[in-house]
């Protein structure tokens, strides 16, 4: 046998490097969240029509709230539902 005292695996290894989440808000310069586009604020609902976490997408805690009250004011004047099945 060879003399390599490397170690070879079968499958590749996984590392844990996570991609760095970022807020999309500061990274564009967007200051203000129009709540009469829908399809913009669906990037932040889930397929039941749940907002989604500031953990999981990233937003920075002003943005989600800025978020959070553009799909409240959407889902009043009807451009979101409260509630759906599959909604994506």
């Amino acid at each position: 046998m060879a003399q390599n005292d490397e170690i070879r695996y079968l499958t590749p290894q996984v590392s844990d490097q996570k991609k760095k989440k970022y807020c999309r808000f500061k990274k564009s310069g967007i200051k203000y969240i129009d709540y009469k586009d829908p399809e913009f604020l669906k990037k932040f609902l889930n397929e039941q029509g749940k907002i989604l976490p500031r953990r999981i997408t990233g937003t920075s805690l002003k943005f989600q709230r800025k978020v959070a009250q553009a799909v409240k004011k959407a889902r009043h004047l009807a451009l979101l539902p409260y509630v759906t099945d599959m909604m994506k």
